[in-house]
This record gives C-alpha cells, sequence and structure tokens, in this order.
C-alpha cells in the first residue's frame, strides 16, 4: 500500500460519512448515483474493485440499507425487484425479513463471519447466513445494537467503537478470529463503521478523518506497507 494521505479521505454524496451513503466488498463497491466522477476514481483507485452506482429503496443510504461480503447482499426489505436483479450478477441477493429494515446499520460482516443486531428473528438470522455464507451470531458492540455502523472489517481485522468492552472483543475476536483494535474516524467520531469503505486492497475514509485515525485504521485492518 502507498503511504497514508488526504488523497485517501473524500465525501461521498457530500458527506464524509461514506459507511452511510456506500457498501463496499472484495469485488465491488456500491455507491448512490450522485456519487462524483472523482470520488469514483478514488474508491477505485484504493479500493481495487469496480464501483457500482445504483440506489436502494430509491434511497442514496446505500451503505445503511445493504451488507455485504464476496458471495452475497442482504438488502433493505424495501428494496425493490430491479434493484435485486442488478445485484444479482455479483452474487446472492436477499431482503433482510422482519421489521428491522437498515441491514448495513445491524450487520457486521466479511468473508467468514457477521456480527447481526441482537433483534433480528432466527428467520432473518439464517437469512443472512445463507446468503453471505458466514457464521452468524448476535450481540453489541459499544453497547449499541447497530453493529454495522460501529465498526468496520475487512478479511484482515476489525477496528471498532472506543467503547468496546472486554467481552464485546473477545467475542469478536472469536467470530473474527482476526486482530481487533478500536478507533475513531471523521475527527472523533466513534461510529468507526459510518466513515470508513475497506477491503483487502485498501481503505477510504471520510474527508475530516485526522492523520492519527488513518494511520490506527491502516494498521488494524492489515493495510500496511
Amino acid at each position: 500500500m502507498q503511504a497514508k494521505g488526504a488523497d485517501k479521505r473524500l465525501k461521498i454524496a457530500g458527506s464524509p460519512l461514506l459507511g452511510v451513503f456506500s457498501c463496499c466488498t472484495e469485488e465491488a463497491v456500491l455507491v448512490p448515483p450522485e456519487t462524483a466522477p472523482g470520488a469514483m476514481a478514488t474508491l477505485e483507485r484504493w479500493l481495487g474493485v469496480p464501483p457500482i452506482k445504483i440506489s436502494v429503496a430509491a434511497s442514496s443510504v446505500v451503505g445503511s440499507l445493504v451488507c455485504a461480503n464476496s458471495r452475497g447482499f442482504v438488502l433493505t426489505p424495501h428494496a425493490g425487484d430491479e434493484e435485486m436483479k442488478r445485484l444479482s450478477s455479483w452474487g446472492k441477493v436477499v431482503r433482510l425479513p422482519g421489521k428491522i429494515s437498515a441491514a448495513g446499520n445491524v450487520i457486521l460482516a466479511n468473508d467468514t463471519a457477521a456480527l447481526i443486531h441482537p433483534g433480528l428473528s432466527d428467520r432473518a438470522c439464517e437469512s443472512i447466513k445463507r446468503t453471505l455464507g458466514v457464521d452468524v451470531r448476535r450481540g453489541t458492540v459499544g453497547g449499541l445494537k447497530t453493529v454495522g455502523m460501529t465498526s468496520a472489517v475487512n478479511n484482515r481485522g476489525v477496528l471498532a467503537h472506543p467503547r468496546l468492552s472486554e467481552a464485546e472483543l473477545a467475542e469478536l475476536e472469536d467470530l473474527f478470529g482476526l486482530p481487533v483494535d478500536v478507533g475513531t474516524v471523521n475527527f472523533g467520531s466513534p461510529l468507526v463503521g459510518s466513515g470508513v469503505l475497506a477491503n483487502s486492497n485498501g481503505y477510504v475514509a471520510g474527508e475530516d478523518t485526522t492523520g492519527p485515525e488513518l494511520g490506527r485504521i491502516e494498521d488494524t485492518l492489515g493495510l500496511m506497507g
């Protein structure tokens, strides 16, 4: 990887909350239709995967409404048929069953495991397991149930909310089998997942992320050197 710098920081849809508006896997990065060409180029450069412009449930908050990995996509139950059909060429696609609809906010997943909101049903748990092909457990991060927004995970590490408890740390390490550390994004925001997009190739952080925060992202997610 190249040295960290300002060109790894950007806005999507005018916001540094990259994880709210976008969703990244080892194969692609989903971005809202209004994403600027410069941001598209930055994403492709640092993540090493093609950006795909798409709306989900006619909304731009793609990262909040979708959780994905190399095998598939779990979407809000409000996702449209055409949106699902478009994504089907990249993997399995399913609507998250139940009343909890913001799939990206409530599922933290990579290619081997997923931590999910404690309130998700057994049916939802099985649907996530089948679609993403991962081990699934319910849990919290920093006492928060919206685990997808609390943390960033790739296939090399987990960067979590700074209020992560010892018990939650042990659970994450056991579930993902990866190094786990805590950090912040966008000049002190504890909702790491809201400000980082990462895969095994690299990462991009929200425009307000500081140099020390970038260093922690790179170190914890195994993207140094």
